[in-house]
């Protein structure tokens, strides 16, 4: 599963690719957010933690979907 972080005055989003179920990885972002949590904390797929200051946070997007993943020049 994908997310995708957008962080305060960067014009690049952050995208960590974890091995969560959807509602765990919500409930951490949302833990985060409601708590006095100084960092949001991810394990990336291959282990590696990554962490995004809260009060730095623009957007997070979840992606559950990877059958919507396209590879080349294909029309839909």
């Amino acid at each position: 599963m994908e997310v995708r972080i957008g962080v305060v005055y960067t014009p690049k989003e952050l995208t960590v690719e974890v091995d969560n179920t959807v509602d765990h990885t919500v409930d951490l972002i949302n833990g985060a957010l409601t708590g006095n949590e100084p960092m949001l904390w991810l394990t990336d797929a291959k282990g590696h933690r990554v962490g995004v200051p809260v009060d730095k946070l623009a957007y997070v997007e979840v992606d559950a979907d990877d059958a919507t993943k396209r590879v080349g020049f294909g029309r839909s």
